[in-house]
Order: structure tokens, then sequence, then C-alpha cells
């Protein structure tokens, strides 16, 4: 009888065991907890929000301000866009000469922006008249002398070739409105506002530089003289721009 009895206290204590295990364990996480809880370097309680700003009340002039605005603004709709308005609504016709005034109105003004330059340009061109002009028997017969002492010499291409720079200096001298930096020999000796003399004769020049210089034809006696002749009408014609 008595090991049984034994036997029995060991199995109830072998059950209550776990039991008390698990109270001590609870019982030292709540000691912890409270330890935690109870040091003054953790706050555990929630932080009160800052405290609202007051509403904003803006001064009183302010205010008057806003108030006289407002009532300006409603005088202007009531008195002035409400009437305008109805009134445009009721006259269809009346809107759309309106609109057909002003949109011609444009028109005009874009057509004067456009013509009025050439217009002025024209009545300049209009009403003043080119003096009459020739390079003067000095100048001239000093470059014919210059030409033909490179003649004298053989050296006829650069004797023809100085009959031609001159001539162009010439005109750029006396009509600079004439002549652009990239003008070329063959321009020149198209442009209309010169006399058909002085073009044809400038043509000829410019044809024996040329062929001198692109064809490789020395010029001989003959074609010397047919450019320093060439020259001489030149310079012996008017360059009053043809009308």
């Amino acid at each position: 009888m008595s090991t049984v009895a034994a036997a029995a206290r060991a199995v109830t204590a072998t059950a209550q065991g776990p039991a008390t295990t698990a109270q001590a364990d609870a019982a030292r996480a709540e000691h912890a907890w409270q330890t935690v809880r109870g040091m003054g370097d953790i706050q555990f309680a929630p932080v009160p929000p800052p405290p609202a700003d007051p509403p904003y009340v803006p001064p009183h002039w302010l205010q008057a301000l806003v108030n006289a605005l407002a009532q300006v603004l409603e005088w202007i709709n009531l008195h002035v866009f409400l009437p305008l308005g109805l009134a445009l609504a009721r006259s269809e016709q009346l809107l759309l000469v309106m609109i057909c005034v002003v949109g011609l109105a444009a028109l005009v003004w874009l057509a004067w922006s456009l013509l009025a330059p050439w217009l002025r340009a024209r009545r300049a061109r209009a009403g003043v008249t080119a003096p009459e002009w020739s390079p003067t028997p000095q100048a001239a017969l000093a470059l014919l002398e210059d030409a033909d002492a490179l003649a004298a010499q053989g050296r006829y291409a650069e004797a023809v070739h100085l009959l031609l720079q001159r001539s162009v200096a010439d005109i750029g001298a006396a009509r600079p409105d004439w002549l652009a930096p990239s003008s070329t020999a063959r321009e020149i000796a198209v442009l209309p506002v010169l006399p058909v003399e002085a073009r044809q004769a400038f043509a000829t020049m410019a044809d024996e530089v040329e062929r001198a210089r692109y064809a490789l034809r020395a010029p001989g006696l003959g074609e010397w003289q047919r450019a320093r002749g060439a020259y001489a009408a030149f310079a012996l014609q008017s360059l009053e721009a043809q009308a």
C-alpha cells in the first residue's frame, strides 16, 4: 500500500512541475516589465499635440478694401458688362458689323505695313535723278598710260586685267549701291542700270581676262588693242542709270 501511495505522489509532483515553472517565468517577466516602466529616462505616455495656431484675422482696413473692391466689381458687372452682353445678344447684326470692321482694320494695317517700305523706296527713287558720271579724262589717260606701259613690255594679260580692275573701281566709286562684295565680272557686265555701250565695253574686257585666267590663252597684241578700245569707249560713256 505504501508503495502505491509513493508512486501517486511522484506522479502528482511531476504533473505540477511544469505549471509551477510557467508561473515563475510569468512572474519574472512581469517584474522586468514593471522595472522598465519605472525607469525615468523612457517615456511611455503619449506626447500631447502642439497647440493649434489661432485663426488668421485680417486687419480691419484690409477687410474694408476687399469689400470696396467687391462692390466696385459688382457695380461694373451689373451696369457695364451685363447691359453690353444683353445688347450684343439682342443685336446679332451689330456684332457681325463690329467683327467685320475689326477684321477690315487689321487687313488694312497689315497691307500698309507690307507695302509702305516699298512705296517709300519707289518714291525716293522717282524723286531723285541719278547725276551723270563718267571717268575724268585725267584718270582715264593715267590708266591708259599705266596699261600701255605694261603692254609695251609684252605683259598684255596684266594690262588687260588692270583695265578691268580700274573699271570695277570706277563703277564702285560712282555707284556703290550697284555692286556687292560677291559681284562677279559676268554679273557686272549684265547690270541693267549700266548704259548699253558701257555694258558691251565691260563684257569685252571681262572676256579677255577670263580667257587669260581660265583658258590659259595669254592675250596678244590684237586682244590687247581690243580691250584697250573697249575701255576707251567705256570711259567716255556716262553711267547714268537707264530708266
